[in-house]
């Protein structure tokens, strides 16, 4: 039996009418079954936590008999981007603003900018919305026109760089869909992995009415297992937005890692890893490039991953399962189908080995 990518069956139209599963995110795939498989799914930096954090959040168990205080924590992200505390909210990670956001009174037109990371939809739909939605297209790179926002939304979401698209689009053509009365919201849950934090507009929220900005601390950091991130908005937001959250939400460790992040010596092991970032994304856009049946969806990715094409993408993903290597199915994603595959960025061992296995699998 040919087991090559042509003895595959033909994939379906790109634009499948199929709904997308939601809530289906790269960590599926190396559950259960993948488990042990070389994680490409993931976007966690690899590595990590490094060993002064996970002494940090040791060092914070010590304190578990006492309720958790927020406050050295939210003082910490404000001094890190230049606000005031009352602008500052952790959250259980940017899964749970997402939720928070939802839940706001006097959301009615929300739109979501697609593709990009799913949760802030599904929150939306669980919150009783009927989010529009606002699709980029692989013609042009997945770049967004503020114009093109309908002039009725109340609030917008957008991803910078965008999950899985790779795409950073200007901090100028963020802060022009900002409209009296729209919510902007930013998720910048991988800006931490571009060098200088280009393109932020996390200093803006003082001057940009609606301007609200998720980051996470679990990408760079390797805290998914830790629930950690924060909201940066206006401080009747932010008042908004605790209110009817359960007390106490984010632990002890979580808050300590929160502050320790936010350090000088963090901040500049995180540009360090970025700049390190770059490096390796550089090289898996050069091995991929010498296979003509992939193609990148953009010509200047900016995240610590690559979103792919091919025409046979699902057997390919079942192929490198066989080989080893687990990565990101594309068809979960709006605007997105069965050609496209998300891949995270790795050393340069796991990229050539990803090479070789390509090459096994019958790519050319």
């Amino acid at each position: 039996m040919d087991t090559g990518i042509d003895g595959a069956a033909p994939g379906t139209d790109p634009r499948s009418e199929e709904e997308p599963d939601l809530r289906h995110h790269g960590d599926a795939e190396v559950r259960g079954e993948g488990a042990g498989l070389v994680d490409l799914a993931v976007n966690v930096r690899t590595g990590t936590p490094p060993a002064w954090l996970r002494e940090r959040l040791a060092a914070s168990l010590a304190d578990l008999a006492a309720y958790p205080d927020d406050t050295a924590a939210r003082r910490a992200v404000a001094r890190r981007h230049g606000l005031a505390p009352d602008r500052v909210l952790l959250t259980a990670g940017a899964a749970e603003a997402f939720v928070l956001l939802a839940r706001l009174d006097g959301i009615r037109r929300p739109v979501v900018v697609h593709p990009q990371f799913t949760e802030p939809e599904a929150a939306l739909r669980d919150a009783g919305h009927r989010p529009g939605r606002l699709l980029l297209s692989a013609a042009n790179g997945f770049r967004w026109d503020p114009a093109s926002v309908p002039a009725e939304a109340d609030a917008v979401v957008i991803g910078n760089p965008t999950n899985p698209t790779s795409v950073l689009h200007p901090a100028e053509a963020i802060v022009a869909a900002a409209r009296p009365g729209r919510l902007l919201v930013v998720d910048e849950a991988f800006i931490d992995a571009v060098p200088g934090e280009r393109e932020s507009v996390a200093g803006l929220v003082d001057e940009v009415p609606g301007l609200v900005v998720i980051r996470s601390l679990t990408k760079t950091w390797g805290l998914a297992g830790l629930r950690i991130g924060y909201v940066l908005a206006a401080p009747g937001t932010v008042r908004e937005l605790e209110r009817g959250r359960p007390l106490w939400p984010v632990g002890t460790p979580a808050l300590a890692a929160a502050e320790a992040c936010c350090s000088p010596e963090a901040l500049a092991e995180a540009e360090a890893a970025a700049r390190e970032t770059v490096e390796r994304r550089d090289l898996l856009v050069s091995v991929l490039a010498g296979f003509g049946e992939l193609r990148a969806a953009t010509p200047a990715p900016r995240g610590p991953f690559l979103l792919v094409e091919h025409a046979r993408a699902e057997r390919v993903r079942e192929r490198l399962r066989e080989e080893g290597f687990a990565v990101r199915r594309g068809d979960t994603f709006p605007g997105l189908g069965r050609r496209w595959l998300r891949l995270a960025v790795r050393d340069a061992a796991t990229t050539e080995a990803l090479r070789g296995a390509l090459v096994r699998i019958g790519v050319t």
